[in-house]
Protein backbone atom coordinates (compact mmCIF):
# COMPACT_ATOMS: atom_id res chain seq x y z
CA UNK A 1 0.00 0.00 0.00
CA UNK A 2 1.45 3.37 -1.00
CA UNK A 3 -1.01 5.38 1.17
CA UNK A 4 0.50 7.32 4.08
CA UNK A 5 -2.47 8.80 5.95
CA UNK A 6 -1.95 12.16 7.36
CA UNK A 7 -3.46 12.95 11.05
CA UNK A 8 -3.02 16.76 10.95
CA UNK A 9 -7.15 17.18 10.99
CA UNK A 10 -6.99 15.07 14.32
CA UNK A 11 -5.33 17.55 16.11
CA UNK A 12 -6.22 20.75 14.33
CA UNK A 13 -8.63 22.69 11.86
CA UNK A 14 -7.31 22.13 8.50
CA UNK A 15 -7.78 22.14 5.19
CA UNK A 16 -8.92 24.92 2.61
CA UNK A 17 -12.23 22.45 1.71
CA UNK A 18 -12.69 21.16 5.53
CA UNK A 19 -15.80 22.48 6.49
CA UNK A 20 -16.36 20.12 9.90
CA UNK A 21 -13.08 21.50 11.51
CA UNK A 22 -11.13 19.22 14.05
CA UNK A 23 -12.15 15.52 13.24
CA UNK A 24 -13.40 14.04 17.03
CA UNK A 25 -11.66 11.87 19.03
CA UNK A 26 -14.42 8.81 18.04
CA UNK A 27 -14.15 9.55 14.55
CA UNK A 28 -10.46 9.42 14.60
CA UNK A 29 -10.71 5.99 16.25
CA UNK A 30 -12.76 5.12 13.09
CA UNK A 31 -10.21 6.26 10.33
CA UNK A 32 -7.81 4.54 11.83
CA UNK A 33 -9.68 1.29 12.27
CA UNK A 34 -10.72 1.92 8.38
CA UNK A 35 -7.27 2.69 7.52
CA UNK A 36 -5.40 -0.27 9.10
CA UNK A 37 -8.39 -2.87 7.78
CA UNK A 38 -7.64 -1.52 4.45
CA UNK A 39 -3.49 -2.26 4.61
CA UNK A 40 -2.63 1.58 5.55
CA UNK A 41 0.69 0.80 7.31
CA UNK A 42 1.64 3.81 7.95
CA UNK A 43 0.86 7.71 9.61
CA UNK A 44 2.18 10.61 9.34
CA UNK A 45 2.26 13.44 11.87
CA UNK A 46 4.53 15.81 13.76
CA UNK A 47 4.60 17.96 17.26
CA UNK A 48 2.91 20.67 15.72
CA UNK A 49 -0.53 18.92 14.85
CA UNK A 50 -2.33 19.76 18.06
CA UNK A 51 -2.84 16.28 20.07
CA UNK A 52 -2.93 13.94 16.88
CA UNK A 53 0.09 12.30 18.71
CA UNK A 54 -1.81 11.90 21.76
CA UNK A 55 -5.13 10.62 19.45
CA UNK A 56 -3.05 7.84 18.09
CA UNK A 57 -1.56 6.82 21.29
CA UNK A 58 -5.48 6.05 22.86
CA UNK A 59 -6.11 4.15 19.47
CA UNK A 60 -2.68 2.32 20.17
CA UNK A 61 -3.54 1.49 23.82
CA UNK A 62 -7.31 0.41 22.91
CA UNK A 63 -6.39 -2.13 19.83
CA UNK A 64 -2.89 -3.36 20.61
CA UNK A 65 -3.15 -5.73 17.17
CA UNK A 66 -3.72 -2.23 14.60
CA UNK A 67 0.02 -0.61 15.40
CA UNK A 68 0.42 1.75 13.19
CA UNK A 69 4.44 2.69 11.64
CA UNK A 70 4.52 5.94 12.58
CA UNK A 71 6.23 9.38 11.10
CA UNK A 72 6.33 12.21 12.86
CA UNK A 73 8.16 15.91 12.53
CA UNK A 74 10.37 17.67 15.18
CA UNK A 75 9.43 21.19 15.83
CA UNK A 76 10.80 24.09 13.85
CA UNK A 77 12.88 25.10 17.14
CA UNK A 78 14.40 22.06 18.58
CA UNK A 79 14.81 23.59 22.11
CA UNK A 80 15.09 20.06 23.71
CA UNK A 81 17.31 17.60 24.35
CA UNK A 82 16.32 15.41 21.06
CA UNK A 83 16.63 11.72 22.87
CA UNK A 84 14.05 13.07 25.70
CA UNK A 85 11.81 14.15 22.33
CA UNK A 86 11.70 10.75 20.91
CA UNK A 87 11.30 9.44 24.02
CA UNK A 88 8.72 11.73 24.54
CA UNK A 89 7.44 10.85 21.19
CA UNK A 90 7.38 7.28 21.52
CA UNK A 91 5.48 7.50 25.04
CA UNK A 92 2.97 9.51 23.42
CA UNK A 93 2.21 7.09 20.53
CA UNK A 94 2.55 4.12 22.11
CA UNK A 95 4.85 2.71 19.84
CA UNK A 96 8.86 1.04 20.21
CA UNK A 97 9.78 2.68 17.40
CA UNK A 98 9.49 6.06 14.91
CA UNK A 99 9.46 4.98 11.30
CA UNK A 100 10.85 8.41 10.67
CA UNK A 101 11.84 11.17 11.84
CA UNK A 102 11.82 14.32 10.37
CA UNK A 103 12.71 17.70 9.87
CA UNK A 104 9.42 19.73 9.44
CA UNK A 105 11.06 22.07 7.00
CA UNK A 106 14.20 23.08 5.13
CA UNK A 107 14.76 25.71 8.00
CA UNK A 108 14.73 23.72 10.85
CA UNK A 109 17.00 21.30 9.08
CA UNK A 110 19.59 24.25 8.40
CA UNK A 111 19.22 25.54 11.82
CA UNK A 112 19.51 22.20 13.53
CA UNK A 113 21.63 20.02 10.79
CA UNK A 114 24.29 19.79 14.21
CA UNK A 115 21.93 17.27 15.44
CA UNK A 116 22.04 14.69 13.11
CA UNK A 117 24.86 12.64 14.92
CA UNK A 118 22.48 12.13 17.77
CA UNK A 119 19.61 10.89 14.95
CA UNK A 120 22.50 8.62 13.64
CA UNK A 121 23.00 7.60 17.02
CA UNK A 122 19.12 6.90 17.88
CA UNK A 123 18.98 5.00 14.57
CA UNK A 124 21.49 2.93 16.11
CA UNK A 125 19.90 2.41 19.31
CA UNK A 126 16.60 1.63 16.97
CA UNK A 127 14.37 4.59 18.44
CA UNK A 128 14.18 5.70 14.82
CA UNK A 129 14.18 3.96 11.08
CA UNK A 130 14.94 6.60 9.21
CA UNK A 131 15.99 10.47 9.01
CA UNK A 132 14.19 12.33 6.56
CA UNK A 133 13.41 16.25 5.47
CA UNK A 134 10.01 18.03 4.82
CA UNK A 135 10.92 20.42 1.85
CA UNK A 136 8.96 22.44 -0.35
CA UNK A 137 11.14 23.95 -3.35
CA UNK A 138 13.41 22.35 -5.72
CA UNK A 139 16.41 24.28 -4.25
CA UNK A 140 15.79 22.67 -1.27
CA UNK A 141 16.07 19.27 -2.60
CA UNK A 142 18.40 19.37 -4.06
CA UNK A 143 20.65 20.77 -1.49
CA UNK A 144 18.95 18.06 1.06
CA UNK A 145 19.55 15.29 -1.88
CA UNK A 146 23.43 16.19 -1.46
CA UNK A 147 23.17 14.39 2.58
CA UNK A 148 24.15 11.09 2.52
CA UNK A 149 22.67 10.92 6.22
CA UNK A 150 18.90 12.00 5.01
CA UNK A 151 17.02 8.67 3.83
CA UNK A 152 13.99 10.29 2.97
CA UNK A 153 12.68 13.34 1.51
CA UNK A 154 8.74 14.59 1.28
CA UNK A 155 7.99 16.95 -0.94
CA UNK A 156 4.91 18.27 -2.87
CA UNK A 157 3.25 16.47 -5.80
CA UNK A 158 -0.06 16.92 -7.55
CA UNK A 159 -2.42 17.32 -10.79
CA UNK A 160 -0.29 21.55 -11.03
CA UNK A 161 2.52 20.96 -8.96
CA UNK A 162 3.16 18.44 -10.93
CA UNK A 163 5.83 16.04 -13.46
CA UNK A 164 6.60 19.67 -15.54
CA UNK A 165 8.01 20.97 -12.63
CA UNK A 166 9.21 17.93 -9.98
CA UNK A 167 10.72 15.41 -12.95
CA UNK A 168 14.82 16.36 -13.00
CA UNK A 169 14.64 16.68 -8.88
CA UNK A 170 12.27 13.46 -8.73
CA UNK A 171 15.75 12.09 -10.67
CA UNK A 172 18.01 13.34 -8.52
CA UNK A 173 16.94 12.57 -5.36
CA UNK A 174 16.35 8.68 -6.80
CA UNK A 175 19.78 8.33 -8.50
CA UNK A 176 21.04 8.86 -4.56
CA UNK A 177 18.76 6.35 -2.89
CA UNK A 178 16.39 8.57 -1.67
CA UNK A 179 13.07 7.53 -0.51
CA UNK A 180 10.51 9.86 -1.80
CA UNK A 181 6.92 10.37 -0.09
CA UNK A 182 4.75 13.23 -1.31
CA UNK A 183 2.44 15.08 0.26
CA UNK A 184 -0.24 17.95 -0.84
CA UNK A 185 -2.06 14.96 -3.68
CA UNK A 186 -5.30 16.95 -3.53
CA UNK A 187 -3.79 20.61 -2.59
CA UNK A 188 -5.94 20.76 0.69
CA UNK A 189 -9.11 19.93 -1.19
CA UNK A 190 -8.44 23.37 -3.44
CA UNK A 191 -9.04 20.46 -6.77
CA UNK A 192 -13.15 19.50 -5.48
CA UNK A 193 -14.00 24.15 -5.07
CA UNK A 194 -15.85 24.90 -7.79
CA UNK A 195 -14.25 27.42 -9.90
CA UNK A 196 -16.64 29.80 -9.51
CA UNK A 197 -15.63 30.48 -5.99
CA UNK A 198 -14.66 33.73 -4.83
CA UNK A 199 -11.46 32.17 -2.84
CA UNK A 200 -8.52 34.25 -4.55
CA UNK A 201 -6.39 31.14 -4.80
CA UNK A 202 -9.62 29.22 -6.71
CA UNK A 203 -9.45 32.80 -9.04
CA UNK A 204 -5.67 32.58 -9.66
CA UNK A 205 -5.98 29.03 -10.73
CA UNK A 206 -9.28 29.01 -12.26
CA UNK A 207 -7.95 27.98 -15.90
CA UNK A 208 -6.23 25.07 -14.35
CA UNK A 209 -9.15 23.91 -12.38
CA UNK A 210 -11.02 24.51 -15.51
CA UNK A 211 -9.03 21.93 -17.32
CA UNK A 212 -9.42 19.32 -14.64
CA UNK A 213 -13.16 19.46 -14.66
CA UNK A 214 -13.17 18.84 -18.35
CA UNK A 215 -10.54 16.08 -18.25
CA UNK A 216 -12.68 14.86 -15.74
CA UNK A 217 -16.04 14.68 -17.35
CA UNK A 218 -14.04 13.89 -20.53
CA UNK A 219 -12.79 10.22 -18.57
CA UNK A 220 -16.07 10.05 -16.66
CA UNK A 221 -13.46 9.95 -13.23
CA UNK A 222 -13.95 11.99 -10.26
CA UNK A 223 -11.44 14.85 -9.19
CA UNK A 224 -9.97 12.23 -6.41
CA UNK A 225 -9.84 9.34 -8.87
CA UNK A 226 -7.56 11.80 -11.15
CA UNK A 227 -5.56 13.35 -8.31
CA UNK A 228 -4.79 9.99 -6.76
CA UNK A 229 -3.73 8.02 -9.87
CA UNK A 230 -1.72 10.50 -11.15
CA UNK A 231 0.34 10.89 -8.27
CA UNK A 232 0.05 6.48 -8.13
CA UNK A 233 1.46 5.94 -11.65
CA UNK A 234 4.75 7.97 -11.03
CA UNK A 235 7.59 5.87 -10.81
CA UNK A 236 9.72 8.06 -9.00
CA UNK A 237 7.10 8.17 -6.26
CA UNK A 238 7.61 5.95 -3.26
CA UNK A 239 4.51 6.77 -1.18
CA UNK A 240 2.06 9.61 -1.06
CA UNK A 241 0.35 11.51 1.49
CA UNK A 242 -3.36 11.76 2.08
CA UNK A 243 -5.59 13.69 5.14
CA UNK A 244 -8.98 12.96 5.38
CA UNK A 245 -11.59 13.67 7.47
CA UNK A 246 -14.18 11.34 7.58
CA UNK A 247 -14.34 7.68 7.17
CA UNK A 248 -16.39 8.13 3.89
CA UNK A 249 -13.88 10.30 2.52
CA UNK A 250 -10.83 7.71 3.24
CA UNK A 251 -12.68 5.13 1.79
CA UNK A 252 -13.76 7.44 -1.11
CA UNK A 253 -9.93 8.07 -1.29
CA UNK A 254 -9.00 4.03 -1.29
CA UNK A 255 -11.12 3.35 -3.83
CA UNK A 256 -9.75 5.89 -6.24
CA UNK A 257 -6.38 4.69 -5.57
CA UNK A 258 -7.51 2.20 -7.68
CA UNK A 259 -8.66 3.85 -10.82
CA UNK A 260 -6.43 3.66 -13.73
CA UNK A 261 -5.99 6.86 -15.20
CA UNK A 262 -5.42 7.05 -19.01
CA UNK A 263 -2.22 7.97 -20.89
CA UNK A 264 -4.16 11.02 -22.66
CA UNK A 265 -4.78 12.47 -19.25
CA UNK A 266 -1.72 11.92 -18.11
CA UNK A 267 -0.30 13.99 -21.20
CA UNK A 268 -2.80 16.49 -20.34
CA UNK A 269 -2.37 17.29 -17.01
CA UNK A 270 1.72 16.88 -17.47
CA UNK A 271 0.62 20.72 -19.58
CA UNK A 272 -0.55 22.18 -16.85
CA UNK A 273 2.53 24.82 -15.58
CA UNK A 274 1.85 27.32 -13.18
CA UNK A 275 3.91 30.06 -13.43
CA UNK A 276 3.67 31.70 -9.81
CA UNK A 277 4.58 28.48 -7.89
CA UNK A 278 3.68 30.48 -4.78
CA UNK A 279 0.01 29.55 -5.32
CA UNK A 280 0.95 25.65 -4.55
CA UNK A 281 1.85 26.10 -1.59
CA UNK A 282 -0.57 26.38 1.19
CA UNK A 283 1.98 27.84 3.77
CA UNK A 284 2.12 30.89 1.58
CA UNK A 285 -2.49 30.93 1.34
CA UNK A 286 -3.29 33.53 3.61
Amino acid sequence: MKMILGTVQFGLNYGINNIHGKVSLQDSFKILECAFNNGVEILDSAESYGNAHEVIGMFHVENPNKIFRIITKLPNEINHDIFEKVDEYLNELCVTQLETLMFHSYKSYNENIGNIESLKKLKSQNKIKSIGVSVYTNEEIEDVILNKDIDIIQLPFNLFDNINLRNDVLEKAKSKGKIIHTRSALLQGLFFKDNKDSNEIVQNLKNELTLLSEISKRDNASIAELALSYCLVQKKIDNILVGVDSVDQLVLNLKSMNYKLKQKSIESINTIKVENIDLLNPSLWK
